[in-house]
């Protein structure tokens, strides 16, 4: 069964790029749908998305609000890989897993990927990505737009995953520390630990 939500989301440019102030097109959608967000907080999606969400809501059309930022060509990035040091800042802020490369080794990105969100320029520690012109059918294609969500969702549910393996790992130590008889024996070890720090030295 296809929501509201689901028909704002599919009207949205799906470059998850955050200026809307909500973690992602879908969350955004979302807000709209509970009345939570305007439609016009979507500078990427500009004059026309407002307009294609008001035809949808049965609303008037509204200026694009300017507290979101401004209208203006989308663009890709590119790293001038002379320049990148390998610090993998771009990697992990990029919505859509279109940056690829590995620690202290040179990145580029996948050109047919990038949204052109731009939140890889204020990551990068040594301003070595640029912004181009995105050509015009990349930015209006909805195969692009669809491939862009399937990324966008795909990587939220790796680092969710992620995370609890992180938090099911912190718990299964705490379960360790408080299990009657391993805390002894850590306490056992701090102790001589201490102990040794304070013997004279020869």
């Amino acid at each position: 069964m296809t929501t509201l939500a689901d028909r704002i989301d599919a009207l949205l440019p799906q470059t998850q790029c955050e200026q809307c102030g909500y973690h992602g097109c879908r969350p955004y959608a979302e807000a709209i749908a509970k009345g939570d967000a305007d439609i016009n907080q979507c500078p990427p999606g500009g004059a026309a998305g407002i307009a294609q969400l008001a035809a949808l809501l049965g609303r008037a059309p509204i200026p694009l609000n300017p507290d979101n930022g401004v209208e203006k060509p989308r663009t890709l990035a590119r790293i001038v890989e002379a320049d990148c040091i390998g610090c993998t800042k771009c990697i992990q802020v990029c919505p859509v897993d279109a940056i690829v490369g590995a620690n202290k080794l040179m990145h580029t990105v996948i050109a047919d990927d990038c949204t052109g969100c731009e939140r890889c320029v204020p990551a990068c520690p040594v301003d070595c990505i640029v912004l181009e012109p995105m050509p015009f059918s990349q930015a209006n294609d909805q195969a692009h737009m669809d491939v862009a969500r399937a990324h966008f969702q795909r990587r939220e549910a790796r680092l969710a995953e992620q995370q609890a393996s992180r938090e099911a790992e912190l718990a299964s130590r705490k379960a360790e520390v408080h299990t009657p008889g391993t805390k002894q024996s850590v306490l056992d070890a701090l102790a001589r630990a201490k102990a040794k720090k304070q013997e004279p030295k020869a």
